[in-house]
């Protein structure tokens, strides 16, 4: 059975797609704020035609991680009329807005952090990239908390306790929702990549101002874009020792969270792949492709059959429904001109065909014993489905044998029956045999007689 799975693998090598670009999409619970953290106002200009929002109790920050094959990047994150670039929450997103126009996540200069503590909690997209210094010489790129290597420089002790200077600082919640305390792991690393500066388009007003959910004007809980994008000219890649994870996105709201995502990727060779979250109608051609993993929550995964011994295998399923595999494979030659044709074969395998004076040098009496003419023994029932018997006559006291053989050769069973004489039947269990046809060989004496069966 192992090697009629394995030939089936090769068979079907051929048909299966190239690789995946984009193993998954990671939305990491990033943190979980308090009542000390509500206590933090948001007016750096002290400003009262600014909004003031304060962090509301309870809001969960997310962080979106895309993971993407080795060597391929982040070039761009859009929206077309299409495929709209979708970030969607049941309550408004938490806008810190005191950065003061630092709209993207890698704009963001990580020195803010000790005085305005939950700048750390605001809401953006990036590429990549999460914080920079003073001077924008140093970068910080996000991980997940649990891939970070340098613990934190946020939350607790590291900030001043915000607009009410809380004593031991604010920023410090534990909840075990949201894993490792983020002033023990901040989701942070020292960038050592090579990234250009971001640029992007069709997010901000003639006025260069964001006056998204995002930005410091609106507060709201929908980012829904036809026509802008975020985009890395020379692509922004993880940790290729993380397993290649780039950060997107950072949202936090006390509501649920959806999102659309599409992006153009780069791949290894420098060539450009878009990646969309679903078919708007249109049907996707050339470099373009369709992942369901762009789309969150994701919808439920379409099972198939996961058994290589059906027709309707499918190697890339991503989970295993057994009432999709309707046909079971039956190897076999099925061309009507061989001599071994099977009719009841349903994959053909063009190296098991026999011919007259042709049979890829195995023994063409075996594989088509009506050429060398049927023996004087008979195996029934024919089809078999789980026992056989062989019926045969022996002169006196011959040693006697059988031996069956596969479609491929292979010998699956042999027996020695010792001495045999008059009329014979033997009983042969077959009901772990494959499906497919098989050849018995019968061995009396000095003499040797073949035929075959099928096993259904």
């Amino acid at each position: 059975m192992k090697k009629n799975i394995t030939l089936l693998f090769l068979l079907f090598i051929f048909f299966v797609s190239a690789k995946a670009q984009i193993q998954n999409v990671i939305v990491e619970k990033y943190y979980v704020s308090d009542t000390l953290d509500a206590t933090d106002s948001t007016n750096f200009f002290a400003d009262p035609t600014y909004l003031t929002p304060i962090l509301p109790v309870d809001s969960i920050t997310y962080r979106v991680y895309v993971q993407l094959d080795s060597g391929y990047k982040i070039k761009k994150i859009y929206g077309t009329t299409c495929n709209p670039l979708k970030i969607i929450s049941t309550a408004n997103f938490f806008n810190n807005i005191d950065r003061p126009s630092e709209y993207f996540g890698y704009q963001i200069v990580k020195n803010y952090f000790s005085s305005n503590p939950t700048l750390a909690l605001d809401s953006w997209l990036t590429l990549g990239l999460c914080a920079k210094n003073t001077t924008g010489s140093l970068r910080y790129r996000g991980v997940l908390k649990t891939d970070d290597p340098d613990g934190s420089f946020i939350g607790g002790t590291n900030n001043g306790g915000g607009t009410e200077s809380i004593i031991g600082g604010i920023v410090q919640n534990n909840d075990v929702i949201a894993g490792i305390p983020i002033d023990t792991a901040d989701g942070m690393e020292i960038n050592t990549s090579t990234f250009s500066t971001p640029f992007w388009n069709g997010i901000t007003d003639l006025s260069s101002v964001d006056t998204t959910v995002f930005g410091n004007v609106n507060i709201g809980s929908q980012f829904i874009n036809t026509s802008g994008f975020l985009q890395e000219t020379t692509g922004a890649s993880g940790d290729s020792l993380l397993g290649n994870k780039v950060l997107v996105a950072q949202l936090t709201t006390t509501g649920t969270i959806t999102f659309e995502l599409n992006l153009e990727l780069i791949d290894p060779s420098g060539a450009s792949l878009n990646v969309v979250s679903h078919d708007c109608g249109i049907p996707v051609t050339g470099d373009t492709i369709i992942s369901g993993l762009l789309k969150y929550p994701p919808d439920p995964p379409v099972c198939g059959c996961k058994d290589p011994n059906f027709l309707e295998y499918n190697q890339t399923a991503p989970c295993s429904d057994s009432s999709k595999c309707l046909t079971r494979i039956v190897f076999g030659c099925t061309d009507t001109l061989a001599c071994n044709y099977d009719p009841h074969a349903n994959y053909n395998i063009q190296y098991l065909c026999c011919y007259p004076g042709s049979c890829a040098n195995r023994d063409i009496s075996l594989v088509c014993p009506s050429i060398a003419g049927d023996g004087g023994f008979v195996v029934y029932p024919n089809p078999a489905s789980t026992q056989i018997s062989l019926q045969f006559s022996s002169g006196n006291n011959n040693q006697t044998k059988y031996a069956i053989f596969d479609s491929y050769g292979t010998s699956v069973l042999e027996k020695d029956l010792g001495e045999r004489s008059g009329s014979i039947v033997e009983q042969i269990d077959v009901s772990d045999f494959h499906p497919g046809i098989y050849f018995v060989r019968l061995f009396i004496g000095t003499t040797m007689e073949s035929t075959t069966f099928m096993k259904q």
